[in-house]
């Protein structure tokens, strides 16, 4: 096939169901020096405060944190979306967090975290859908690959939930489609352009 001209500048990650286990896989593998920044959307209880971030950031090489609005993203560090609050990606990285209505019956949403990284980032945006319930991603998948940008899923075979892989491979053409095991590798070959789509 061929080679990415573009470079990536964000890697944008939503998962629900069983996105726990599957984000400590993923970050676990990936190296500190991560030469772009993760933003993360997992469905959480809105209700609790959450240790998530902190869990990650133990288990992870990377630096974790729960995203803050008005914050820029840098490389080397994930960012997780708050409970109860949208997380978007603006021009430069900039985040915002947003408590405007649910969608798909969730905040935060996978759908308003691609869709605005679609937009901020265009070919260069890099999403990845993980195992969870619903169809949350499938939309905001499809505005990244309709800006040329790379869709990556898990593979609904083997995820814990199929429910958001599945709706992802279902609403467009991903671009690879992979065993939770396989991704962060994908992702880092992506990100160093040692591998082609």
């Amino acid at each position: 096939m061929f080679a990415r001209a573009a470079p990536f500048e964000i890697v944008a990650i939503g998962a629900s169901a069983g996105g726990v286990k599957a984000l400590l896989t993923v970050l676990e593998a990936l190296p500190a020096d991560f030469p772009v920044p993760v933003v993360i959307v997992q469905h959480l209880d809105p209700h609790h405060d959450t240790v998530l971030a902190e869990l990650l950031d133990r288990r992870s090489r990377l630096r974790v944190k729960l995203a803050e609005d008005g914050e820029v993203a840098e490389p080397g560090t994930a960012y997780v979306a708050p409970p109860d609050r949208h997380l978007l990606v603006g021009p430069g990285g900039g985040l915002r967090l947003s408590e405007r209505d649910k969608v798909r019956f969730v905040r935060p949403s996978a759908d308003l975290l691609f869709e605005s990284v679609a937009v901020a980032c265009g070919a260069a945006a890099l999403v990845c859908v993980l195992t969870g319930t619903g169809s949350d991603g499938s939309a905001g998948a499809r505005a990244v690959s309709s800006r040329g940008g790379t869709v990556v899923a898990e593979d609904p075979d083997t995820a814990e939930f199929k429910g958001m892989p599945q709706a992802v491979v279902n609403a467009v053409a991903v671009d690879l489609t992979l065993p939770l095991e396989g991704i962060a590798a994908a992702l880092v070959a992506l990100i160093e352009g040692t591998r082609s789509l």
